[in-house]
């Protein structure tokens, strides 16, 4: 059941030449500011690709490994690539969430390497891309299993008491919703071109719409199967959760909704298949609405469908504007990645699932 494939290590490929820095600067501003002999030297660099905002490299060292993250070159949307907050929210939270990845250090001064960047430690294990990778043959029974798993790692995040993991300053007070959707409103309409649509009447239905927050949580904002490790000897096991750069305080049911805009499932339709970024497809996982149902059922949360439609509509939304902020570097050729030349399609079609969901529930 236990493949190599599927590693942090056999993922890496060569550094694309735009996302390429200076090799010795890093080696240098190692041995001044990390007390560790294992890493003394130059290491080997190489480049994840799945990835589409932050930029991740995994350098090679004759004793251990590391990851280094920084933010991608080009226009960014305020506030986000914020390697030191990023930083801060896993260093806090090693003590009190063991799916978190180690920190090492961060380095805040651009002249190192460009911009500012920040070292963990990697964690070795599975991790399910658009495909389980090959020799993993998984029953329908075992990815169940690993579905649930996988929810109960979001649902002990959103257990975690703020305050006393030392995060609360995360947090901006009551109308966490409220601020979702005009935040992201306003995101969408900046980086909005002209071959995508307005999505004008979907924000209006979300401003209208908009619930009371069901609390203030500790959210991921980014929780997707491809953000998981898997134990190698128990792939149905969680052993890590990566990319904490969305993290924050807010409606743990908004965290939810925007995990599952990436849940695409086996009866949707071709197109959405095409954008699909997980196995979520498979035999055995959970249906989005089965895993709303599982969610509810393990915090007691009360929730309706028509209730549902709202964070449902609103992932799809904020799906939409993170695609749509990466095409935007793309189209204005700030970034000529060829994985993101078709994320203007996915923006279309994202914006024709809230209008059929917004349509089911008037």
């Amino acid at each position: 059941m236990t493949s190599p494939a599927g590693s942090t290590r056999t993922e890496a490929r060569q550094v694309r030449a735009e996302d390429a820095f200076d090799v010795e600067a890093l080696a240098a501003w190692l041995g001044a500011h990390v007390g560790d002999e294992s890493l003394g030297g130059i290491p080997a660099v190489r480049q994840f690709s799945g990835g589409a905002s932050n930029l991740t490299y995994l350098l090679e060292y004759p004793e251990h490994d590391l990851i280094l993250r920084r933010p991608p070159a080009g226009r960014r949307a305020e506030g986000a690539h914020d390697m030191a907050r990023e930083y801060r929210v896993q260093t806090a939270l090693g003590p009190v969430f063991d799916y978190a990845p180690a920190t090492v250090a961060l380095c805040e001064d651009p002249e190192i390497l460009g911009a500012p960047f920040y070292l963990m430690e990697r964690i070795d294990g599975i991790i399910p891309r658009k495909e389980f990778p090959p020799g993993l043959d998984l029953t329908s029974l075992q990815v169940g299993k690993l579905c649930v798993n996988v929810l109960n790692v979001l649902i002990d995040l959103h257990s975690i008491d703020p305050e006393a993991a030392g995060l609360s300053w995360m947090s901006k007070g009551p109308g966490y919703v409220a601020r979702q959707v005009a935040g992201w409103s306003d995101r969408y309409r900046r980086a909005k071109t002209w071959n995508v649509g307005s999505f004008e009447s979907v924000m209006s239905w979300l401003v209208a719409n908009q619930p009371p927050d069901r609390g203030a949580v500790l959210i991921h904002n980014d929780f997707r199967l491809d953000n998981v490790v898997l134990d190698r000897a128990d792939p149905t096991g969680p052993i890590g959760l990566l990319d904490w750069e969305m993290a924050t305080i807010g409606d743990p049911l908004m965290d939810l909704g925007s995990a599952l805009a990436y849940w695409v499932q086996q009866d949707d339709g071709p197109a959405f298949k095409a954008f699909r970024r997980q196995p979520t497809h498979v035999t055995g996982m959970l249906t989005r609405h089965e895993v709303v149902e599982y969610y509810c059922r393990r915090t007691g949360i009360g929730l309706t469908d028509r209730e549902w439609a709202f964070y449902e509509v609103f992932g799809l939304f904020r799906l939409a504007v993170i695609c749509q902020q990466i095409y935007y570097r793309y189209h204005h050729k700030q970034t000529t990645n060829p994985a993101f030349r078709f994320f203007g399609v996915a923006v279309i079609l994202l914006e024709r699932r809230c209008r059929k969901i917004i349509h089911r529930n008037k």
